[in-house]
C-alpha cells in the first residue's frame, strides 16, 4: 500500500521540519517568527502529495490514472497522515521541543495576542492533537483533489 509508505514519509518529514524549527530558535528566542515561518511546511507537504500520487500513477497499468483514482489514493494518504498525527505531536512535544507550550503561552500573552486563560486552553497537547487531525484531513482532502486533477491522465 503506497499510501502507508507516503504517510510515514510525511510524518517523518513533519518531525524533521519541527526539529529544524526548534534548531532555528522558532520555539524560543525567535518565537515571534514561528507563526509565519511554520507555514513553509505546506510546500513540503504538497511536494510529498505530488510524489505520492505520481508514485501511484506509475504503478497503474500504462500509467493511466483518472482523477477519481488519484483522489482516492490521496484520501488514503490523508487518513494515514491523520492517524499518525497524534503520535507526531506526542513525539514533538515530549522529545523534540518539550518547552514549546510554555514558550508559546508566554509569547501569546506577552505580545497581547491572547489572555492568559485563553493561552492556557489553546496551547495544550490535546488541542494540538485535535488541530493536527482536523488540519490533516481538511488540507489533505483539498490537496488530494488538486494534485489528482493535475496528475490525472488526460486521455481517461
Amino acid at each position: 500500500m503506497k499510501e502507508l509508505k507516503w504517510g510515514i514519509i510525511f510524518s517523518i518529514a513533519m518531525l524533521l521540519w519541527l526539529t529544524v524549527e526548534r534548531l532555528a530558535g522558532l520555539h524560543h528566542q525567535n518565537i515571534e517568527y514561528h507563526f509565519f515561518l511554520t507555514n513553509i511546511f505546506a510546500i513540503i507537504a504538497i511536494a510529498i502529495y505530488v510524489l505520492a500520487l505520481r508514485d501511484k500513477k506509475q504503478s497503474l497499468p500504462e500509467q493511466k490514472m483518472t482523477w477519481l483514482t488519484g483522489f482516492i489514493s490521496g484520501v488514503k494518504l490523508t487518513l494515514v497522515v491523520a492517524i499518525l498525527a497524534p503520535l507526531v505531536q506526542l513525539i514533538f512535544h515530549t522529545t523534540i521541543s518539550p518547552e514549546f507550550f510554555d514558550n508559546m503561552r508566554h509569547h501569546a500573552v506577552a505580545s497581547g495576542m491572547m489572555s492568559d486563560m485563553r493561552a492556557e486552553e489553546y496551547f495544550t497537547l490535546t488541542a494540538y492533537i485535535f488541530q493536527s487531525i482536523v488540519g490533516a484531513i481538511g488540507l489533505g482532502l483539498i490537496t488530494s483533489a488538486i494534485v489528482a486533477f493535475f496528475l490525472r491522465s488526460k486521455d481517461t
